[in-house]
């Protein structure tokens, strides 16, 4: 494993303030500034965000009751890449390019609320006149800006759209294998109770057969029970979690501290204190396992691991540089079989990566990746800051 000629330490920088500290995806770090016009859109973010919660939440069905974090989700970090993409000569050609964010906005929606396909190109609509509303007294957009910003919420909603579809149809085909296999054995004492009955010599027999058939019916409704649960709530496994409330900053810092003693790897910490409350020891495995990549797969030019706030929740983001990801991996990145094999020139990125998922959606949050051969390649972990509201089974 190529690894940095630098001393193995972990150096912590203070966050910046400005427009460099802002960026969800921290992909402007290798010689990509922002224009001034690029500067003044991302300057608006606050604004845009906080006209399209409240026009989503009177326009759209069902967003009214959802909280702050599980509504804006991943719009944040895609109204960033927006900014990079109007940047004349930055590689970010628009706010979908080189990175997985719109699926993964698409996927939580499928998750964690009751939105349809109608309702998730609805709120890119909203954003899109929330945008224009603030850019009319703030920036001057020109024909060729609002083709980069009509090109990136196009491609978003498709994307956004098509993962949404293919976790409901994934959905679908668990509760057909459900149905077929765990309701099979109480279907079949069903019928043949009820054959019993017909064919009955006295009424003892009668009563048994008619308590099996009991039985199997409330068995049955406890599985529907069950299916409809699985139907309203998550459609990945949640992790039991032993919730505590603490800064992240702790975290970030104890993990990359744990790299100056194991590692000659330089591991770079930019943190903002973001209090909130996560399971420690979830999140810091999550993080663990991104930075091993990044060690491992990076070309061994250091490791950026920061943490910041964000309209109710944490950006965790874990960057190195070196060959990218190529596009046809990222959908499946997460995935079990991603485990082996896959272009990579080291073989695959694919391990630790369903865990750090599993971690991510249990927290009520996401993750998703953002990589090119210009700006290297970023995990960004993207959860509440409080997760108890969103989280799967929990303790605190």
């Amino acid at each position: 494993m190529a690894r940095s000629k630098r001393p193995h330490n972990c150096r912590h920088r203070p966050a910046s303030d400005g427009i460099s500290m802002i960026l969800a995806t921290d992909q402007n770090a290798d010689g990509h500034p922002l224009s001034a016009k690029a500067g003044s859109f991302l300057a608006m973010r606050s604004a845009v965000m906080t006209r399209w919660e409240r026009e989503v939440r009177a326009r759209v069905e069902g967003a009214n009751d959802l909280l702050t974090p599980a509504l804006t989700n991943m719009l944040p970090a895609f109204y960033d890449n927006i900014a990079e993409a109007l940047s004349p000569g930055h590689p970010r050609r628009d706010g979908t390019s080189n990175t997985n964010a719109a699926a993964v906005h698409g996927g939580e929606r499928a998750r964690m609320t009751p939105f349809g396909p109608e309702q998730i190109i609805h709120e890119y609509q909203i954003l899109r006149e929330c945008i224009a509303a603030e850019a009319a007294a703030t920036v001057e957009l020109t024909a060729v800006d609002w083709a980069v910003i009509d090109r990136s919420l196009n491609h978003a909603m498709r994307e956004a759209v098509r993962e949404f579809a293919a976790i409901q149809d994934d959905l679908r085909r668990k509760v057909a294998a459900a149905l077929s296999h765990d309701m099979r054995t109480p279907l079949a004492v069903v019928a043949n109770g009820a054959q019993l009955i017909q064919i009955a010599p006295d009424m003892d027999m009668a009563r048994r057969a008619a308590t099996k058939i009991e039985s199997s019916a409330l068995r049955l409704g406890e599985m529907m029970g069950e299916l409809l649960d699985a139907l309203t709530g998550n459609a990945g496994d949640a992790m039991m979690l032993e919730l505590s409330r603490f800064d992240i900053r702790d975290l970030v810092r104890e993990v990359c501290a744990g790299y100056a003693h194991a590692s000659s790897t330089l591991v770079e910490s930019t943190s903002e204190s973001v209090i909130g409350h996560w399971s420690r020891n979830a999140m810091r495995r999550a993080l663990e396992n991104l930075v091993n990549n990044a060690a491992t797969y990076g070309d061994g030019q250091g490791v950026g691991l920061s943490a910041k706030a964000a309209h109710g929740r944490v950006l965790l983001s874990v960057r190195n540089t070196g060959n990218p990801i190529g596009k046809d991996r990222l959908g499946s990145l997460f995935e079990q079989s991603s485990r082996e094999g896959g272009s990579h020139a080291k073989g695959g990125w694919g391990i630790g990566l369903p865990f750090v998922k599993q971690v991510a959606e249990s927290h009520g949050g996401s993750v998703a990746v953002d990589s090119s051969q210009e700006t290297g390649t970023t995990f960004l972990i993207d959860v509440p800051i409080d997760c108890r509201p969103f989280a799967g089974p929990a303790t605190t």
